[in-house]
């Protein structure tokens, strides 16, 4: 049985992208220019001919809110969706809400670049009363596993084992999915795909709204990877993403 196709999509932009703040697990929506990136990507995935067996979105309305306007564009609202807190977005912890620009001014800029790009680091936590996290959608998960701040690393911990229960024997079956999710927890997945190491991982950003197709050999090794879109949007995310894979 041949593998199944994985595409990979990060939200459509948020009201917070647009307004430069840490975002995280606050359930912000999209923007009208979001809901057109999801839009296009729809269009391009309708394009490309791939027919989807399964949905898997985080339990942000954002990744949700994405997912419906691509399914609409490929006529397939009633797939089988799936949505899990592991797809969530990295938790920013205390700085979640804070405008960027503001948050740099105050801690400086190497400190900021520190809690944003290192591999490692998390930004200090929220306070343990913290309202994203003691929301009903994650009645289900047990209070230990839920973060309070997380680093790129913490990110990927957290997201691994649904690509390895839920995401990867489901592709091993043929089965096509569509992942719509967040910039870190992708990053996170495609870190695991490609083998990119945790010295490269914070150098490759996974633009919003472009979908992220990976086609597998009978092994299950990634024969190739290719982003989908305009080639003023895709290019430098593809360059990013091939300069970071090993060999």
């Amino acid at each position: 049985m041949s593998h199944g196709t994985l595409v990979l999509v990060r939200h459509g932009q948020s009201a917070w992208n647009l307004e430069n703040r840490f975002t995280g697990w606050v359930d912000v929506d999209i923007t009208d220019a979001g809901k057109a990136e999801a839009v296009a990507a729809g269009q391009s995935l309708q394009s490309s001919g791939i027919e989807f067996d399964e949905v898997h979105t985080s339990v942000l309305r954002r990744a949700i809110h994405t997912s419906w306007a691509i399914l609409g564009e490929l006529q397939m609202s009633w797939l089988p969706t799936f949505r899990s807190w592991r797809l969530n977005e990295r938790h920013y912890g205390g700085l979640q809400g804070l405008n960027k620009a503001e948050t740099a001014a105050e801690h400086g800029d190497d400190q900021v670049h520190i809690w944003r790009r290192s591999y490692d680091v998390p930004p200090p936590a929220a306070p343990a009363d913290d309202p994203t996290v003691r929301d009903r959608r994650y009645a289900g998960v047990s209070a230990g596993d839920l973060p309070q701040s997380e680093s790129l690393a913490l990110t990927v911990a957290r997201t691994k084992p649904y690509l390895d229960a839920e995401i990867l024997p489901k592709l091993q079956s043929g089965k096509n999915l569509l992942v719509v999710a967040h910039g870190n927890s992708l990053r996170g997945i495609v870190m695991s795909l490609d083998g990119i190491t945790s010295d490269k991982i914070p150098g490759v950003n996974i633009p919003t709204g472009l979908p992220l197709v990976y086609s597998f050999d009978d092994r299950g090794d990634v024969a190739q990877r290719a982003y989908l879109g305009e080639p003023s949007r895709t290019q430098s995310a593809q360059s990013e993403l091939d300069g970071a894979r090993p060999g």
